[in-house]
C-alpha cells in the first residue's frame, strides 16, 4: 500500500548552509562563494596597487596581484559546474588562506604596527569563516552513502590521505609564504649598546631607505649585524672589544622601507649598501668590514660574502633552507624523506616568488663555495632546528679556506651566545680579530 505525499517540503538550511544536495550548487551557495571571493580579490588588488609600502613601486607586486586574482576569477567561473567535493575543497582552501591573511592584521594590531593594507585584511576574517562553513556543509551534504562498508572505508581512507598530502604539500607552504611576505613589523626598541650610537639611514641601489644604528669603531674595523632586532647582544659583545657595529633593519622590517620577506630574498642589496656605507666612514680602515647574521640574516651573510669583496669575514649562525634549491643539499635525510619534503619546498618557493616579486636566490651551498678567500664561520645549536645541522655541515664542506664551524652544545636556534656566552665571545672575537685585524 503506497503512502501519499503530504505535500510538505523540508526547508533548506539558512545562511552558508543553504546548498544544493545535488551536483549543482544552490543560489545562496553561489552567492556566498562569489561575495567571499570578491572580498579576497579586492584585498589583493588594494594590497598590491593602492596600499604600497614606502619606497616600493607598484610594479614589484604585479604577479602577486594578477596571478591570485586570475585564479580566483577562474575558480568563480567554474564553481557552478564543479562537483560537491571540488567545491568544498576550493571553499576550504580559500577560507583557510583568508584566515591566515586576516590573522596577520590581528597580530599587527596587537603590536601597534597596523599598516593601511591591514584594514582590508580584516574583512578576510568573516570571509574565511563563511568559506570554511560552506566547505564543511558541502562535504556533509554531498557525502556518498552507497556501496559496501569496505568500499566506503577504503574510499574515505584514500580521500583522507589525499587531503593530508594536499595540506602538507600545498596549503601549509602557501600559508607560510603569505605569512613570510606579509609579516607585520615589530616596533624598534631603544637599546643599550655599551657606547653611544647614532641612528643612521642607508639607501640601497634600488632606492630603499634602510634604518640602522651605528657605534663608531675604536680599532679600525666594523661589523654589520643583521637583523638589528635580533643582534643587540652580539653588538654589545663586539662593541666591548672595540669594533664599530652597524645594526641594520632589513627591508620591510623595523623602520626600513620596502616589503618584508622572511626568507631574505633581495636582502643582499641591503648588506651591499651597508658595506658601501661603512667604506665611506673615516673610522673604518680599508678591508676591515665583517658581518654577523642570525637565521635568515646568516643566510644573507653567506650569499653576500660570496659576491661582495668588501665583506671580508662573516659569521653565520642558524642558517637553514630558504628555497627549493637547498632541498637536496641536506645531509642525513633518506631519499624517501627528501621526496616527501621536496614538493612542499617547491610550492613554497613558487608562492614566495609570486607574492614577493623576487627571483629565488642561488643555493646557499653555491654561495658558500664562492666566499673564499674571504673567511666564513658557521655556527648552529646542538638543540636548534633539525635542519640546521643538515645544512650547515654541507655549507661548511662547500666553502673554501679560511673557514670554521661550531655546533654549540646545549644551544637552541640562534641561542649560542646565551648557552655559552664566554666561549661564544672568545670564538667569535678571535675569528674577527684574525680576519679583520690580522692578529692571532
Amino acid at each position: 500500500m503506497s503512502v501519499p505525499s503530504s505535500g510538505v517540503t523540508t526547508p533548506a538550511p539558512s545562511g552558508a548552509g543553504a546548498v544544493s544536495r545535488g551536483a549543482r550548487p544552490g543560489r545562496r551557495e553561489r552567492l556566498a562563494f562569489l561575495v567571499c571571493s570578491a572580498i579576497i580579490g579586492v584585498h589583493v588588488l588594494l594590497n598590491a596597487f593602492v596600499f604600497v609600502e614606502p619606497g616600493a613601486t607598484r610594479s614589484e607586486h604585479i604577479l602577486a596581484a594578477l596571478i591570485p586574482v586570475a585564479v580566483i576569477a577562474f575558480a568563480a567561473e567554474l564553481y557552478p559546474r564543479m562537483i560537491g567535493g571540488l567545491r568544498a575543497s576550493l571553499a576550504l582552501v580559500l577560507g583557510v588562506l583568508s584566515l591566515v591573511a586576516g590573522g596577520i592584521a590581528v597580530v599587527a594590531a596587537g603590536k601597534g604596527t597596523l599598516a593601511p593594507a591591514h584594514w582590508s585584511a580584516f574583512l578576510l576574517l568573516p570571509a574565511g569563516v563563511v568559506l570554511i562553513e560552506l566547505g564543511v556543509w558541502i562535504l556533509w551534504t554531498s557525502r556518498k552513502r552507497g556501496g559496501s562498508v569496505w568500499w566506503r572505508v577504503c574510499r574515505r581512507a584514500l580521500l583522507g590521505l589525499a587531503a593530508l598530502l594536499f595540506v602538507y604539500w600545498v596549503l601549509l607552504p602557501v600559508g607560510f609564504a603569505i605569512v613570510g611576505t606579509e609579516r607585520p613589523r615589530d616596533a624598534v626598541r631603544a637599546v643599550d649598546l655599551g657606547r653611544p650610537y647614532q641612528d643612521v639611514t642607508i639607501r640601497t641601489c634600488c632606492g630603499l631607505d634602510l634604518a640602522g644604528s651605528y657605534v663608531p669603531s675604536q680599532n679600525g674595523a666594523a661589523v654589520i649585524t643583521f637583523p638589528r632586532d635580533w643582534t643587540t647582544e652580539h653588538a654589545r659583545m663586539l662593541v666591548r672589544n672595540g669594533y664599530g657595529v652597524l645594526l641594520l633593519d632589513p627591508r620591510g622590517y623595523g623602520e626600513s622601507e620596502g616589503y618584508p620577506n622572511a626568507y631574505g630574498w633581495g636582502s643582499v642589496e641591503d648588506i651591499d649598501a651597508a658595506v658601501m656605507w661603512l667604506q665611506g666612514r673615516d673610522d673604518v680602515e680599508e678591508g676591515r668590514i665583517g658581518g654577523l647574521g642570525l637565521s635568515v640574516g646568516g643566510e644573507q651573510m653567506i650569499e653576500t660574502a660570496g659576491s661582495n669583496d668588501g665583506l671580508r669575514a662573516v659569521v653565520s649562525e642558524g642558517a637553514g633552507l630558504r628555497s627549493a634549491r637547498e632541498s637536496f643539499v641536506k645531509e642525513g635525510p633518506s631519499l624517501l624523506q627528501l621526496l616527501l619534503q621536496y614538493p612542499q619546498d617547491l610550492v613554497q618557493t613558487a608562492a614566495v616568488w609570486v607574492l614577493s616579486g623576487e627571483t629565488p636566490p642561488p643555493s646557499l651551498k653555491e654561495s658558500a663555495a664562492r666566499i673564499a678567500p674571504r673567511a666564513v664561520f658557521f655556527i648552529y645549536g646542538e638543540d636548534g632546528q633539525e635542519i640546521e645541522a643538515m645544512l650547515n655541515v654541507p655549507y661548511h664542506a662547500a666553502a673554501g679556506e679560511p673557514k670554521e664551524i661550531w655546533e654549540v652544545p646545549g644551544a637552541g636556534h640562534t641561542a649560542g651566545i646565551s648557552a655559552r656566552p664566554e666561549e661564544y665571545a672568545r670564538r667569535v672575537i678571535a675569528f674577527f680579530d684574525r680576519e679583520l685585524l690580522g692578529t692571532e
